[in-house]
């Protein structure tokens, strides 16, 4: 009993150590989420993956497990200089306790702002700028996460759908010549999806569109 309440000694430097890095934990895993989604590439690769399943009209398959996981490994593998970065100038310097917790944040924040100054817009961060009434920063760092990270999300969502659109354009052709088709056999009450599903998969597998599109998924990075 005596050794556990000498763990929670805080007068111990081992014991402030110890309860920063554990602290230091508890806040990263509490907001993992949302920096997974907000700061990195995750939004961008999530949706332009569910325009894809959209477009092709197979509702269900992939399932939503496999799309998340695969844009979760594809968020890990764009985001890897990034996190690099934090882990060799925030991370480790702290454990190794040549920095205190706050120097360690700030720290941590520049490789984000670099990675989302890159694909956030001028227009939607002066959005958040101007509302907030801040000064017009003069470099990356004086940009506030309050207003980088919402400008990066909006940014993220107009590419995204930008890709979608894209993406939804030759599965659209696909399905209107179809329709014309049963049209004009005189087969109105034939659902066209029925029919011009098995073309949209086809012609999906011949053109390789996974390949395509992890791709030009990566390219925009």
């Amino acid at each position: 009993m005596n050794e556990f309440m000498e763990f929670f000694n805080t007068s111990a430097p081992e014991n402030v150590s110890t309860s920063v890095k554990l602290l230091l934990l508890l806040t990263v895993l509490s907001l993992g989420p949302s920096i997974l989604i907000l700061m990195t590439s995750f939004t961008r690769i999530i949706v332009v993956l569910s325009f894809v399943r959209t477009s092709l009209g197979t509702q269900q398959m992939p399932p939503n497990q496999v799309l998340i996981g695969l844009a979760l490994f594809l968020t890990f593998f764009v985001m890897a200089p990034t996190f690099s970065q934090v882990n060799e100038q925030a991370l480790t310097p702290l454990f190794n306790e040549e920095i205190n917790l706050e120097e360690a944040y700030d720290r941590a924040a520049v490789p984000f702002k670099e990675f989302m100054s890159k694909h956030t817009r001028q227009k939607d961060l002066e959005l958040f700028l101007n509302y907030s009434g801040a000064d017009r920063p003069e470099t990356i760092d004086d940009i506030p996460l309050t207003a980088m990270v919402p400008a990066f999300a909006i940014s993220e969502l107009k590419t995204a759908f930008q890709i979608g659109f894209m993406i939804f354009i030759p599965f659209l052709v696909i399905d209107m010549v179809v329709a014309s088709i049963l049209m004009s056999m005189g087969m109105m009450m034939l659902p066209p999806v029925m029919i011009s599903l098995p073309f949209k998969i086809l012609l999906f597998v011949l053109v390789d569109g996974w390949y395509l599109i992890v791709k030009s998924l990566l390219q925009t990075f």
